[in-house]
């Protein structure tokens, strides 16, 4: 569904990206686990078509992003660390404003607002302004997005950070919902205790580099973060 076949980016003599291969399959979630300037965002900004690669090649459901930049990005949808919303629209307007930008202006308000909900949103919430709510609620919107619009590719770039333990874990409850839906998920983050809750498979990235890739299945908390550490020491 999601793959990177030698993918690599230089910014001039600056390499952030040295040739990557991965591959996510549908209904799995990977998580990309390294500290800051490890190649993370890069790979995400690859995969959205918002930088070009120097070589390789990024694909979703088989084609190049490169070469099919609209096609790829309907297939796709996209959490940042902070979920740009309008604040004074409510959630529902927010939701119908960007499921009309994505080409699916014929679900009623009914089926957004069910959506909404699916994705944890509270029903109080749904017509009040997204300027009264939390990040973790934004985020819901996000979600919410990316089911109404049948996503079949979830980006996610650092989602958790700044997210109090009880979202944190709800976040992690709405990753298990979209896993039904047969959506390939590629979570970039810092976060080693979510990875190994939410991750079917957790790669590490050092200096542009994957270095390793672990089944969460084979490992506990404490042994991720023991092979993490050992592969960020110089």
């Amino acid at each position: 569904m999601l793959q990177a076949v030698g993918l690599k980016k230089h910014y001039g003599e600056v390499v952030a990206l040295k040739g990557l291969d991965l591959k996510v399959e549908a209904g799995e979630v990977f998580c990309l686990l390294g500290a800051n300037g490890a190649g993370k965002t890069t790979t995400i900004q690859l995969f959205l078509g918002f930088v070009e690669p120097t070589a390789g090649k990024a694909l979703i459901a088989e084609r190049e992003v490169r070469l099919h930049p609209l096609e790829t990005k309907r297939e796709l949808a996209y959490i940042p660390e902070n979920v740009m919303l309008y604040p004074n629209l409510t959630g529902l307007e927010n939701l119908r404003f960007f499921v009309a930008l994505a080409g699916k202006a014929e679900l009623s308000d009914a089926e957004l607002s069910a959506t909404l909900e699916r994705a944890g949103l509270a029903r109080a919430a749904v017509d009040r302004r997204v300027g009264t709510y939390s990040k973790g609620m934004r985020q819901k919107v996000g979600i919410a997005l990316a089911m109404a619009k049948k996503a079949r590719v979830l980006l996610l770039d650092e989602p958790t950070s700044g997210l109090d333990p009880k979202a944190s874990n709800e976040f992690s409850e709405l990753l298990e919902e979209v896993k039904k839906d047969g959506v390939a998920v590629l979570m970039a983050t810092h976060d080693i205790f979510r990875s190994k809750e939410v991750g079917d498979r957790v790669g590490i990235m050092k200096h542009g580099e994957l270095v390793a890739t672990m089944s969460t299945a084979d490992l506990s908390h404490a042994d991720l973060e023991r092979v993490y550490l050992e592969h960020m020491h110089d």
